[in-house]
């Protein structure tokens, strides 16, 4: 071989791995962006999960005060003890929590 050969094969190989570390380097940065963004989708979705139990928590308390709310007699009861409602001619005395 000789030299004007031996040139362009050398910069043909330059340019050949110039490029494959330019096609290496454009995969590896877009599989490390997309590989950040499935652990913060994984994390999101652990917190999402975590308040929907709690929704669920709530709403099942809520639940069963609505139900509790239908009743006529757990209404006065709650109405006397909340807002110290009382009957005609009755006295309410307010006894300190012990805790």
């Amino acid at each position: 071989m000789n030299k004007k050969t031996k040139r362009k094969l050398k910069r043909r190989m330059t340019i050949g791995i110039f490029v494959l570390i330019s096609v290496v380097s454009f995969f590896g940065y877009a599989l490390f962006k997309d590989w950040i963004q499935i652990i913060n989708n994984k994390k999101q979705l652990s917190q999402l999960t975590t308040y929907y139990n709690e929704l669920l928590t709530e709403e099942k308390v809520l639940s069963s005060e609505v139900v509790k709310l239908h009743d006529d007699d757990y209404v006065a009861r709650y109405a006397r003890e909340k807002y110290m409602y009382s009957y005609e001619n009755e006295t309410i005395f307010k006894i300190p929590d012990s805790n």
